[in-house]
């Protein structure tokens, strides 16, 4: 019992003695002070005992609503706590308590009070914390993915719900949603071993490679997560098939001049017109590796995070006329026309020199396929904000599942015939960067037994557009 509490009582006590004692006092002593001078002595003790029974139990009834009122106040607000504690078992942080008085209740009731306040306080700072966990984790590139030891779904972020391509749901087994052996594997692992394990995953989204690592957490379950590896595992492949190609291709012309050296040497005295053809051949096979390197240099120039274009003001018209007129000569002398489609005098941002480089590597392509049409044709028209040039060419055409990979390097259409006209693959893979470093697009169009058309675009030039004076 509180000092307080035991004070109340006392209080309560004393009040019913000083009760009685009034009503003995002002009631009953002068009712039965006559009485007594004429009786013995046990007549009076049984009187004033009867007496003092009638004082103490007026004085009771009177105490007794005090007592009462008393206890119910008590009670309320006891009841009051209690329900207050429900409130916040249930999860109501801002439950608080209505504070009457000055005694120890009212001080349980304040304490009560700044606990609960301090409750919320924690309870929405880890919120917020929560929240900005679940935020960081759902912008990771990474996919993340939590799950009980029951093998359930705990958490995941939502990387983790775009690859799975179908919904996942927390509470639910993991291989519902997911049914990829080596990410299921490797989390049964730190699961049931307790260990980390890592995986790759190639059957989880369509194209798409995944590093997994998955670790046991140390409450219980496991956290696994998935890094997308499909650029690298490209770029790897690519680099790969970069080399084979590049030693496939130096290999035979090496072969040739090797093999034709071989013979001249064993000759003692070799023919003078022997000499000469295999002379030619090697000088061929010298050029071609030439040309090879200097495609090489080239195409690792313009894939440099290095390469620089000097832009300036050109018109569409004069890049078509001056490309006609630099490569005429080489056209005629295989026999075909190269000839003007028309182009506006649009102003548009070029690099005069790398622009060459795109029309002469596009006719040259142009030039193996269009002996048959006997013509190639160059021009542009203008768009929106764009000029269109064109090359074409009225050869056998494209069949049309190579147009999206002819701009890749070493892409051949015909090998025969590429390698017999010393062609390289890597021309229009050259062309591409040197037009998507200007800010354009290039795309080729085409139809078996109808040629084939490239296209690509150049950004007009900011400003009024207006004619410029032709290069000189």
């Amino acid at each position: 019992m509180t000092p307080r509490a035991f004070t109340k009582l006392l209080g309560l006590i004393l009040l019913l003695l000083l009760l009685q004692a009034a009503v003995m006092e002002l009631v009953f002593i002068p009712m039965i002070a006559g009485k007594l001078l004429n009786r013995s002595t046990g007549q009076t003790f049984l009187l004033l005992g009867r007496e003092a029974f009638w004082s103490g139990l007026i004085a009771l009834l009177v105490v007794l609503p005090l007592a009462a009122w008393a206890a119910h106040r008590i009670t309320a607000r006891f009841k009051r706590v209690v329900a207050f504690a429900r409130r916040i078992a249930e999860g109501d942080l801002s439950a608080r308590l209505d504070q009457t008085g000055d005694d120890e209740l009212h001080m349980m009731e304040t304490a009560l009070n700044q606990t609960a306040e301090r409750l919320g306080e924690s309870f929405a700072e880890i919120e917020s914390r929560r929240q900005e966990l679940a935020a960081m984790l759902d912008s990771m590139q990474e996919a993340v993915v939590a799950i009980t030891s029951e093998g359930l779904v705990r958490w995941f972020n939502a990387q983790m719900q775009r690859v799975a391509g179908t919904p996942i749901y927390p509470g639910r087994p993991l291989v519902h949603s997911v049914r990829d052996p080596e990410l299921l594997a490797c989390v049964r692992t730190a699961l049931e071993q307790r260990e980390t394990r890592s995986g790759r995953a190639s059957s989880l989204s369509p194209g798409r490679v995944f590093e997994i690592n998955a670790a046991p957490l140390p409450s219980g379950g496991a956290l696994a997560v998935l890094h997308d590896v499909t650029r690298i595992e490209t770029a790897e492949r690519s680099r790969r098939d970069f080399i084979a190609n590049v030693s496939h291709e130096l290999r035979t012309p090496l072969t040739s001049i090797q093999g034709y050296v071989e013979t001249l040497m064993e000759e003692p005295q070799p023919e003078p017109e022997t000499s000469r053809e295999f002379l030619a051949i090697i000088l061929k096979n010298a050029v071609r590796m030439n040309r090879l390197t200097e495609d090489l240099l080239a195409l690792a120039s313009v894939e440099s995070p290095d390469y620089k274009l000097v832009l300036q003001p050109a018109r569409a018209s004069a890049l078509v006329h001056d490309a006609i007129d630099s490569l005429g000569g080489i056209v005629l002398d295989s026999g075909i026309e190269l000839e003007s489609a028309g182009a506006p005098d649009s102003t548009v941002m070029a690099d005069p020199d790398a622009m060459n480089q795109v029309f002469g590597n596009l006719i040259e392509n142009a030039l193996k396929y269009a002996k048959a049409g006997k013509r190639i044709r160059v021009g542009a028209r203008l768009l929106n904000s764009k000029v269109e040039f064109t090359v074409q060419d009225f050869g056998p055409g494209i069949a049309s599942e190579h147009l999206d990979r002819i701009f890749e390097r070493f892409y051949r259409i015909d090998k025969a015939r590429s390698r017999e006209s010393g062609g390289t693959g890597l021309g229009l893979a050259i062309v591409k960067h040197i037009v998507l470093a200007h800010g354009g697009t290039i795309w080729a169009e085409s139809e078996l037994g109808s040629g084939a058309t490239f296209h690509f675009t150049l950004p007009l030039a900011p400003g009024p557009q207006h004619p410029l004076a032709p290069a000189v």
